[in-house]
């Protein structure tokens, strides 16, 4: 078996074992506390991060690990793991069943494997370049909708409040598809992954928000790119398209890249 091949599968079981642990907090009250950036964490998100560096650890110990709650390990080295233990904190807090968690691991900014497990739903979608994209153990692909009027539109939060010139590209955005839909996090990007809709946008993300969710969206069939257009999961925004949507919407929207976002997370 490749290293991919080998990364591919090792993403996905680490996946479920992080996601199973933080299931267990779910609809619980979890102790939580806000961090400097003002967003939540709670005892789950360390929990289910400490499982998951247990796992790498044991069995890749050369390769960094690097997640949203814990400090980084080996950062230098050439592998590194990008763990983000509950993306969706909010919803995951709200008991709403669409927050996940997302493994990935990158050489350098190459993403090779990328997994996004859904413990309430069931649901797990794994992806490695040129390996294809796995939901449920089925090939996943993105739609074949061509026009913006006919699209189905998934963001985390329509309100882009960092900046006006982003929401009001946004606003034409989103009256030119056929619905818009919130709730989205790293769900938003399974929906386009798997069909379900045709445009995910955030415009912040982290790298462990976006490491996961690249090779998915790509080996689907579909687009991932910052907003500035450019292929990568590290550029601290996101839109996530099928191939015939891509350039149409990057369009729209690439006239308002002028401030960059602050990294955060949710």
């Amino acid at each position: 078996m490749t290293d991919i091949g080998i990364y591919m599968g090792a993403v996905a079981e680490v996946a479920r074992i992080a996601g199973d642990i933080a299931k267990r907090h779910y609809g619980r009250s979890p102790e939580t506390r806000t961090k400097n950036d003002g967003s939540p964490v709670t005892i789950a998100d360390i929990n289910a991060e400490r499982a998951a560096r247990q796992w790498i650890e044991q069995r890749f110990p050369d390769d960094g690990i690097i997640g949203e709650e814990l400090a980084p390990v080996r950062s230098g080295a050439a592998r590194r793991w990008i763990l983000d233990p509950i993306d969706g904190t909010y919803t995951f807090l709200q008991t709403v069943p669409l927050w996940g968690t997302l493994v990935a691991v990158a050489e350098a900014d190459s993403v090779i494997a990328g997994a996004a497990y859904f413990p309430s739903l069931d649901e797990i979608i794994v992806a490695a370049p040129g390996e294809g994209c796995w939901w449920n153990g089925a090939r996943a692909g993105v739609s074949t909708v061509a026009e913006l009027g006919k699209a189905r539109l998934v963001t985390t939060d329509a309100r882009f409040i960092r900046d006006a010139a982003r929401r009001e590209r946004w606003m034409r955005l989103q009256d030119g598809a056929r619905t818009m839909r919130t709730w989205g996090d790293c769900y938003g990007y399974l929906l386009v992954a798997t069909g379900r809709a045709e445009i995910m946008v955030d415009d912040v993300i982290a790298d462990w928000d976006g490491a996961a969710l690249m090779p998915i969206i790509n080996e689907a069939g579909g687009v991932f790119t910052d907003w500035r257009g450019r292929a990568t999961a590290f550029g601290g925004d996101a839109i996530a398209t099928n191939a015939k949507l891509g350039a149409i919407v990057r369009d729209v929207l690439a006239p308002a890249v002028a401030i960059a976002p602050a990294r955060t997370a949710s």
